[in-house]
């Protein structure tokens, strides 16, 4: 088993031409893993400036909201400023305080005060929400019909 010269120059040759094609190998997969790098970082572009845009516009469309909502809320302020406003407002608030101290105990001030002050309450509280637009839309004297038939089912009993 001696090892001649030829044998040496053989084994290191085939070192050399494996380790040849091998880094040849690595080169071919660098720069298929560079492109496939290069394709991922366009593809995150993408996605970045698609995701910045729909910001963008949500971001312009909540700041055209909050300026119309600012305007209707000025609005309503103006128009519950309008002269006659102030005499609906405070006949629709003694109205609801009536039929209140009517039910409770009639003839007694102190029943008066309590239903008005918390007729007051439920007023300016329909005012500021969703109650405010159903009373608009079915008006104080739809309110005023439902109590009657309930109120006439009571003296009877």
């Amino acid at each position: 088993m001696e090892l001649s010269l030829g044998s040496i120059l053989f084994i290191i040759g085939g070192i050399v031409i494996g380790w040849f094609l091998s880094f040849i190998k690595s080169r071919f997969e660098v720069a298929k893993y560079k492109k496939e790098i290069k394709e991922f970082k366009e593809h995150l572009n993408r996605q970045m400036q698609i995701t910045n845009e729909g910001s963008k516009n949500l971001e312009d469309a909540l700041e055209q909201l909050k300026k119309e909502n600012e305007n209707l809320r000025i609005s309503v302020q103006t128009l519950g400023q309008k002269p006659g406003r102030s005499e609906i407002r405070l006949l629709n608030i003694y109205d609801q305080a009536l039929r209140k101290m009517q039910m409770r105990a009639p003839g007694f001030s102190s029943a008066w005060e309590m239903s008005l002050q918390e007729a007051e309450s439920e007023y300016e509280a329909n005012e500021k929400g969703l109650k405010s637009i159903i009373r608009r839309v079915f008006k104080p004297s739809s309110s005023q019909s439902t109590d009657q038939p309930i109120k006439e089912i009571t003296d009877l009993g």
